[in-house]
């Protein structure tokens, strides 16, 4: 900071000058150096750190506590050394963050066992594995694992409980004991999973097939430039120029070159470039001419003639003000440059030059002459110069060419100032040259020394290359097919090749901001490759593209992300973007999330998105842990739940299976399916009775499917058992969507029609039948449809277990317009009460229960949360009873919440929506933070929550606004009414793609009545004044505006009242009139003067 800057009274360095605290960790006081003295330290069997703070009980500042958690140790591998943060951790936390410094181990450190393994620890882990086995046993426990992993690690003061997790991880199957082929297993997936998620996060390609645009028959374009206005400049070898947009719609079309004698030969055009900030346009032609443009009308400015060779390459640099670079390669292997300053008014003196068929003429003898002009000419090749250009970050030039030994050349722009060299060169050109032939700044080609440029031997020469100076990276491609990487200050060996193309590489290009490659070769095969992998990403093959025809000019511009193609017609190829979220916005998945759950073993949370892709994330920090992704191919996962034990995930998917996943690595354990055609599976669960596990799902095949889950059997993919008798013959008649288990005897399942059916799981029997009924004022067969789909259901247990609520209502269910049902199914299913649960009549989606079952939270489809109190609710029957009080209401998401579970445990709520998001709350709606943010929470300091903050897509969403007052029109401008015109503009939406582009148009029909009705409101005086007539009579004769009135209409005016010129004798009577005394006082001349004012004279 710099010297007498104060700081900011609110930041942590000017809490800390406040309160004279040198440190923060000098606010941590004597437990700090209680910490690091380990005999004051005693360890209890679950490694909670116990300290004697008898001294010091007062709590720490929020601000103190944000801070540290903050800035504290968060390091991907394990601190050997750091003893403060070691033995400042623990396993849990059940009081208040009355101090910090009680924070669960793994939670501070961040960090994983199996990242600090490597290849030496590996081999030593084996050795240790085959000593115990040659002692007789061949598994390992926890105790002696974490004890192997300690010696052979060399962690001898890491905690047992991080060790523990990773054991846990393995130990899948909760059998507490592993063989080292798990430990390989393990180890082996996880790498790989995470090497493919790092893969999807690179993941590219092209909008297939092409948008072409077909060209008449003529010539080949020479190039494809892209002009900083966004213009797509394509030149044909006859000179026709084409100006087209970012989308190749046609603007402008020119023959640029002037008609010719029959007798003479056509001028044809071998390249051209653009110089964008002197609005001109630069071709080089087979007279060996260069010619100047202007780029707007494409009408010729002047040339330059009499060049040696053909200009075969160009290129163009903007050094600064009014100066710039020209080069071009020719024929005979030279790189010519023109170094101009003064640009601008160079131009115009050769402007002035005599004319050349009607183009201003100057030969490049005059050009050297002009002191403003510096021309350099360098023998750089033995043959043809491929390409050229110049790179102003590093001032070299860089040029290609088939021959061999030169194939690439990087050297300077201008010759290096050394007096031997300048003295050589001088007595070479006298002996040389003859003086009286000699012109100025021309002559024979010169040749630079070593030390001016790196050359690059290529095999069959280089046709094309790229620079990027970020990576520093140059890549070339020629007639080998290779695509070779090169250091730019190492020539002898290539830093990779990739290979992959079958035909000569045409074209190069260096994304910088991507990280990519893109290479096009002659036979129309696209590729894009990564550069740090060194492997291809994405390919356009011709016959998916659509891209026929001879190679003639590629383009990529990064500003639309598109490559262009010019071959018989042109070609655009679209990168495929996502549009990227605004800064405030923070998303857990790319796609909308589907569900989501808690696993109470390994206090981690699992997601899984449309896309098929499953992300573990630690529930103390909000920080990811795994991911791996097509879980199910390219079916989304609809549903999620976990074993009896919490390691194991079981996922459902719309193509009708089901997957058991150790989801800490990505290994598939087994799949449950049945025979024949699969439908989608909407909700599973997992059952235990009796030391037999089972997997039960439900789906569109309306069928009851359960799967049995044995460790002992061998079979990777499991059939269901046989369907029970009742379910074939009464079953759901319409597809399930939802089911509730109470263990180990009930099992009640809804389906679309508003059916439930509850279930004997012992016995297979149906118990009751219970039809949703319809919301008040709506009955069955009405012509409105109303959805009576059944998406939650959830079961009271502690009043099925107490027998002195045999008459309560013991089942919750979902309804239509955001109604809650209430049922007793003991006595065959009667309905008890139900309330409207949504304020807004909009479907309940899902529904979860408090550890006590006193709170009953209700989620529905656009987002919102509601907190009823129902411990006293539906106890008896056939009492009318008032809804439930609500404790708490608040939106959480901006979609449908596709997942809510309560963390009893850690006294928190779990959502997840098709908003792409899954946020963590208290149990009172305090908001925690999104899982994926860049800042880390800890569920024991409120400090670290975003509280009292709130999403900020919720925040910006139009349905979160409350209702408020129209102030034109009076009425009440509801929530659900804005949300009736949204779906109405959805649908709007699905009708014309473009009406949200086009502004409204007032209506066309206009009755007599609204006409009256408009006259009648218009407040218009008795006796208007001048200027108000004319205001009223101005517009009569001009045509209606039908696009709406404009911005100023709706600016208030008032009304000039005409008076006359004598004053009226003041009425004393009248006592409203204050301003009529003020008229007596105006003078004959004043008088006069108004007079002659209101006459316009």
């Amino acid at each position: 900071m710099p010297l007498g800057k104060k700081v900011r009274a609110t930041s942590a360095l000017g809490r800390l000058e406040t309160l004279r605290i040198p440190s923060v960790l000098a606010e941590l006081g004597p437990r700090a150096r209680d910490v690091q003295q380990s005999d004051r330290l005693t360890l209890d069997s679950r490694c909670i750190l116990k300290r004697d703070d008898s001294k010091d009980r007062r709590e720490h500042p929020e601000w103190l506590q944000r801070e540290i958690l903050r800035q504290g140790d968060r390091r991907h591998s394990v601190s050997l050394g750091n003893m403060l943060s070691l033995a400042g951790r623990h396993h849990r936390i059940t009081e208040s963050m009355r101090s910090f410094y009680n924070l669960k181990h793994s939670d501070l450190l961040n960090c994983l066992i199996e990242e600090k393994v490597t290849l030496e620890n590996l081999m030593s882990l084996k050795f240790a594995f085959e000593e115990y086995e040659k002692g007789g046993k061949k598994l390992l426990d926890m105790m002696n694992f974490s004890l192997m992993v300690k010696k052979c690690c060399g962690l001898h003061k890491v905690k047992n409980e991080l060790i523990q997790e990773l054991f846990k991880k393995i130990d899948y199957l909760g059998n507490g004991k592993i063989r080292w082929d798990d430990f390989c297993t393990y180890m082996q997936l996880e790498y790989k999973e995470k090497e493919e998620s790092i893969s999807r996060s690179r993941q590219v390609a092209f909008i297939l097939p092409a948008s072409t645009v077909t060209m008449c028959h003529g010539e080949p374009i020479v190039r494809i430039c892209y002009s900083p206005n966004g213009t797509v400049v394509t030149i044909r070898e006859d000179g026709t120029a084409f100006y087209r947009t970012p989308e190749l719609q046609l603007k402008k079309r020119k023959m640029v070159f002037q008609e010719r004698p029959v007798n003479r030969k056509p001028k044809w055009a071998t390249d051209f470039i653009t110089m964008p900030q002197f609005n001109k346009l630069i071709i080089g032609t087979g007279d060996r001419e260069i010619q100047f443009y202007e780029f707007s009308s494409l009408d010729p400015y002047c040339q330059i003639g009499g060049l040696e060779t053909i200009p075969l390459k160009m290129d163009y640099c903007y050094k600064g003000p009014d100066e710039c670079v020209i080069l071009f390669g020719d024929a005979q292997g030279c790189v010519n440059i023109i170094l101009m300053t003064m640009v601008g008014e160079t131009l115009r003196m050769w402007k002035k030059s005599p004319k050349v068929e009607n183009v201003p003429s100057v030969t490049i003898e005059n050009v050297v002459l002009s002191p403003s002009v510096r021309f350099i000419r360098w023998k750089v090749h033995d043959d043809w110069v491929n390409q050229v250009r110049y790179f102003a970050s590093t001032s070299t030039v860089i040029s290609a060419s088939n021959h061999e030994p030169t194939a690439l050349v990087i050297g300077c722009l201008t010759p290096t100032t050394k007096l031997k060299q300048q003295v050589e060169e001088v007595r070479e050109a006298a002996r040389e040259v003859k003086l009286k032939k000699t012109v100025p700044g021309l002559g024979l080609p010169q040749l630079r020394t070593a030390w001016d440029q790196t050359v690059f031997s290529v095999y069959k020469g280089v046709k094309t290359f790229d620079f990027c100076d970020k990576h520093r990276l140059l890549v070339t491609g020629g007639l080998d097919r290779l695509i070779r990487m090169w250091n730019p200050y190492v020539p002898g060996k290539p830093t990779g090749t990739l290979k992959g193309h079958s035909a000569p590489i045409f074209y190069l290009c260096i994304s910088s901001e991507d990280n990519r490659i893109f290479s096009v070769s002659m036979d129309n095969m696209v590729k894009i490759w990564d550069i740090h992998d060194q492997s291809c990403l994405f390919q356009a093959h011709p016959k998916a593209s659509l891209i026929y025809g001879e190679m003639m000019a590629c383009l990529y511009s990064s500003s639309v992300r598109a490559l262009y193609v010019a071959t018989d017609s042109i070609s655009r190829l679209c990168l495929k973007t996502r549009p990227p979220p605004l800064g405030h916005l923070v998303t857990s998945h790319r796609e909308p999330v589907l569900c989501c759950g808690y696993s109470e073993e390994l206090h981690q949370v699992v997601s899984c998105s449309e896309q098929s892709v499953v992300k573990v994330w630690d529930c103390d920090t909000g920080t990811q842990v795994f991911e791996f992704g097509n879980a199910h191919g390219f079916s989304a996962i609809s549903c999620l739940t976990f074993d009896s034990k919490g390691r194991r995930l079981i996922t459902g998917a719309r193509d009708g299976s089901l997957k058991a996943w150790n989801f800490n690595n990505g290994q598939c354990l087994k799949i449950f399916r049945e025979d024949g055609e699969s439908h989608k599976v909407c909700d599973c669960a997992y059952l235990t009775v009796n030391r037999k596990s089972y997997v039960m799902s439900v789906g569109w095949d309306r069928r009851i499917h359960v799967y049995p889950d044995s460790p002992e059997d061998i079979f990777h993919i499991q059939k269901p058992l046989p369907p029970w008798p009742d379910d074939l013959r009464s079953g759901h008649k319409d597809d399930i969507l939802c089911m509730a288990l109470s263990p180990p005897t009930l099992l009640a399942t809804g389906s679309h029609d508003g059916e439930i059916l509850v279930w004997n799981m012992v016995s297979g029997h149906l118990q009751c039948r219970i039809l949703t009924p319809n919301p008040p004022g709506c009955v069955y067969n009405a012509p409105s449809y109303v959805d009576i789909s059944v998406l939650s259901i959830l079961f009271l247990r502690n009043r099925l277990l107490n027998t002195g609520h045999m008459d309560a209502a013991c089942m919750v269910s979902s309804g239509a317009r955001g109604y809650i049902h209430f049922w007793n199914v003991l006595n065959g299913g009667q309905l008890l009460a139900s309330f409207e649960a949504s304020r807004l009549k909009r479907q309940i989606t899902k529904m979860a229960l408090s550890k006590q079952e006193n709170w009953l939270y209700v989620a529905d489809e656009v987002g919102y949360i509601s907190v009823f109190e129902i411990d006293a609710y539906a106890l008896v029957p056939d009492q009318q009873q008032a809804a439930p009080r609500t404790v708490n209401y608040w939106r959480a998401h901006v979609g449908s919440i596709t997942g809510l579970q309560v963390i009893t445990s850690e006294e928190v709520l779990l959502t997840s929506s098709v908003d792409c998001t899954v946020h963590l709350w208290s149990m009172h709606g305090e908001f925690i933070g999104t899982f994926g943010q860049a800042d880390r929470w800890s569920i024991h300091t409120p400090s670290s929550w975003r509280h009292p903050m709130a999403p900020h897509e919720v925040l910006i969403d139009p349905l979160s606004m409350p209702a408020s007052l129209s102030l034109e029109s009076g009425h009440q401008v509801s929530v659900e009414n804005s949300l009736d015109t949204e779906k109405d503009a959805n649908n709007a939406d699905d009708r014309n793609p473009d009406w949200r582009s086009k502004p409204p148009l007032p209506s066309l029909s206009i009755s007599d009545s609204d006409i009256e009705n408009a006259v009648n409101n218009a407040c218009y005086p008795t006796e208007p004044g001048k200027r108000l007539r004319h205001e009223i009579f101005k517009h009569t004769n001009k045509l209606f505006n039908h696009r709406g009135g404009k911005v100023y209409h709706s600016l208030k005016y008032f009304d000039i009242v005409d008076t006359s010129t004598i004053s009226p004798s003041p009425d004393l009577n009248a006592g409203n009139k204050p301003l009529a005394p003020d008229f007596m006082e105006i003078s004959a001349c004043d008088s006069r003067f108004l007079n002659n004012l209101s006459t316009g004279s």
